[in-house]
């Protein structure tokens, strides 16, 4: 069998979002992603919720479910328990999947199923208008906050490494070079695999993450993690973390000013869920790559450890029945 390309993840759907979306660079990264990484698209499902990310079922050559609001992460549960066999995908926003859909993506990383969420982050609700979303920083003016909104944001990272995640990542819409292979470590991790990636809305919360994802400036703003390496960025490699041991708070030191050395920054620890909330709270600069990446019992193990036979003959049975609202109690 020859190895597929990305192309062979394309279908023949027109794309339709807004000339400049960045749904578009996500779409590529993960049909990419797919193809490096050896999926096989009829063992492989993409499930998604309501919002403009949740079109993305359509473009890729695989098995998909649009369903309906907040409850992509329960769909999906369902067709992993069903045939664990299968490779799953969520597809969500902030607003899906933070918001109405909050409850249900908590529960789902607390299990540990053995999904790759991607949650699009452009902190605003773009498929209805601009509304803010629970992503939105304060001050964010839209048609329900036309003063600005005043609440507190919610932080993915922050809510998914609470939720009990085993496996934490970021990216940038437009970082071809890295996205790929972030992908592709999620789908290899075995367990609830949680990606935020910062998506731009071109029409309703346009370059609202300029200050980390610009070009001119990514060098400077972002932090590209990696396991047992120090936590070192900067134009000229010159910039690194170090955990202030007064306030416990990661702050950002200058190599070679008041005798700085390498041996005062921090080395990742990918399974350091601690370090992986500090630098997935940490605004400046803005941590990139595998923050969390820890091991854990897989909830679809587990659940069919327990009278398999018996399982899988009721699993079938309600696979293979007509309407669901005919079925009797055995």
């Amino acid at each position: 069998m020859n190895a597929l390309t990305f192309k062979d993840f394309a279908t023949d759907q027109e794309v339709r979002w807004c000339p400049g979306c960045g749904d578009y660079s996500i779409l590529k990264g993960v049909q990419r992603a797919l193809a490096d990484g050896g999926s096989q698209p009829e063992k492989t499902v993409f499930v998604s919720g309501i919002g403009c990310s949740s079109r993305m079922p359509y473009y890729i050559e695989t098995y998909g479910f649009h369903t309906i609001h907040g409850r992509a992460p329960s769909f999906a549960t369902g067709v992993k328990l069903a045939n664990p066999e299968l490779e799953v995908w969520v597809v969500t926003g902030d607003g899906d999947g933070l918001s109405i859909g909050g409850n249900h993506l908590l529960h789902t990383l607390r299990k540990n199923i053995d999904l790759n969420i991607l949650l699009f982050n452009n902190e605003i609700y773009g498929l209805t208008k601009g509304q803010y979303s629970p992503t939105s920083r304060p001050g964010t003016a839209s048609p329900t906050s036309p003063q600005g909104s005043v609440e507190a944001p919610l932080r993915p990272g922050q809510f998914a490494i609470g939720a009990g995640a085993t496996f934490f990542a970021r990216c940038v819409d437009i970082d071809q070079k890295t996205m790929p292979g972030l992908l592709v470590e999620a789908r290899d991790h075995k367990g609830t695999a949680f990606v935020e990636i910062l998506q731009n809305c071109i029409v309703y919360n346009k370059d609202v993450f300029d200050d980390v994802a610009a070009k001119k400036t990514a060098a400077d703003t972002q932090i590209h993690v990696k396991h047992g390496e120090p936590l070192i960025y900067g134009k000229d490699s010159d910039k690194g973390l170090r955990l202030n041991p007064q306030t416990l708070a990661l702050e950002t030191v200058t190599l070679g000013e008041d005798g700085i050395t390498e041996a005062d920054i921090l080395v990742h620890d990918e399974t350091n869920p601690t370090l992986a909330l500090l630098l997935a709270n940490l605004a400046a600069p803005a941590a990139m790559g595998v923050l969390l990446r820890v091991e854990k019992p897989v909830f679809e193990e587990s659940y069919w450890d327990i009278r398999p036979t018996e399982r899988r003959k009721k699993v079938e049975q309600l696979l293979r029945q007509g309407h669901l609202l005919d079925r009797r109690a055995p």
